[in-house]
């Protein structure tokens, strides 16, 4: 009888730790058995047939209200910004394109009058130092025709 001792101060103790025990399973079990309809209070209640059914019927309806209105509140702002892009197109992008393409004649037209040298008024042009390229940028100058044919 080892162990045994009439001379004890206390009763054997159990120092009992489950090794198993999860409480964030517990609290998952029990947010589970909440929504099959399952409560504590209702541990003592007896079954009433279709009880769980309706518990689901109803939460899948309140998720689906839910969900609906989060999607018409999406497709209302995607028509918004779709408005609001058409608004752009429609009414500044020709005015932009028009400042840009205004500001693209004016550098234009200084650059050709600062590169383009003084021609003479009359008389012939001198094109011997003029490159292939730029001579192929030259403007055409109509001449009339005053001869007579024979």
């Amino acid at each position: 009888m080892l162990g045994f001792t009439p001379f004890k101060k206390h009763a054997n103790r159990f120092n009992y730790i489950p090794r198993y025990y999860d409480p964030e399973k517990e609290a998952r079990e029990q947010r589970r058995a909440e929504l099959r309809g399952e409560r504590s209070e209702d541990a003592g209640r007896e079954y009433r047939p279709g009880q769980y059914i309706r518990t689901q019927r109803e939460a899948r309806a309140a998720h689906r209200a839910e969900r609906a209105d989060r999607d018409r509140t999406r497709v209302l702002k995607m028509g918004a910004g779709a408005v609001l892009v058409l608004l752009f197109i429609y009414m500044l992008y020709p005015r932009l394109a028009d400042v840009f393409v205004r500001a693209q004649r004016a550098a234009g037209a200084e650059a050709a009058a600062i590169d383009a040298p003084a021609a003479p008024a009359d008389g012939p042009r001198d094109i011997s130092d003029i490159s292939e390229v730029e001579w192929q940028a030259q403007p055409i100058t109509i001449v009339p025709n005053d001869y007579e044919e024979e």
